[in-house]
């Protein structure tokens, strides 16, 4: 195997053991040496892969952001297929979905991804992996709602700037209730607060309308 393969393949298992570190015990223990003790390395070693701490932890970052955008994208890939023959509307909602803590799995990278974007705030260093996945969620999803326009799916007039940042807040929204209070806004309730709300893009009446989606 090429030594350049050998060593990615060795950064991205040092960047899992971060994750696993972040997961349990939050972004302040993931030093070096937790780090190293984590993915079974002298710390020499870790250091031979990564100059920095804060390089580490912004590949860590970005391995993280390409995950998530991965599984997104598959599912946007086969929405946005105009040969496709799918239900577009009902893989709409799969899609949006996606980006909401539903299973193990989506909970843990929300909340890996929570715990970066928060720090961001103080650590300059995370900012830029940060805005590029907000800016290209908000990219997809305007998108996605464009081409429902233009087929006829949601009408016309649909202010579609507005309605990105309003699904788009929806999101975050669930999401972060999701991993905080995951016994006031579990899987169950956040799909049925999303399917209202896809519903009412269509047919805008349908915000006014009561009882279950």
């Amino acid at each position: 195997m090429p030594r350049v393969v050998v060593a990615e393949t060795r950064r991205q298992d040092v960047a899992q053991a971060v994750l696993r570190i972040v997961g349990r015990e939050g972004l302040e223990s993931a030093s070096l040496r937790n780090v190293a003790q984590e993915a079974g390395l002298a710390i020499g070693s870790v250091r031979h892969y990564f100059a920095s701490q804060t390089e580490l932890m912004i590949f860590t970052m970005e391995e993280l952001r390409r995950r998530i955008d991965g599984r997104i994208r598959s599912h946007a890939e086969q929405l946005l297929d105009p040969g496709a023959s799918i239900d577009r509307r009902t893989r709409t909602e799969e899609l949006f979905a996606e980006f909401l803590p539903l299973d193990e799995t989506r909970r843990e990278e929300a909340v890996l991804w929570l715990a970066f974007i928060t720090a961001a705030r103080t650590r300059p260093e995370f900012r830029p992996c940060a805005r590029r996945m907000y800016e290209e969620a908000r990219q997809l999803i305007a998108r996605v709602l464009h081409e429902a326009q233009r087929s006829g799916g949601v009408p016309g007039d649909l202010d579609i700037a507005l309605e990105t940042q309003r699904l788009a807040a929806l999101l975050d929204g669930l999401t972060l209730g999701g991993v905080l209070h995951p016994d006031q806004v579990a899987p169950d309730a956040a799909r049925a607060i999303l399917h209202r709300h896809l519903r009412t893009l269509v047919d805008p009446d349908q915000g006014r309308a009561t009882g279950h989606p």
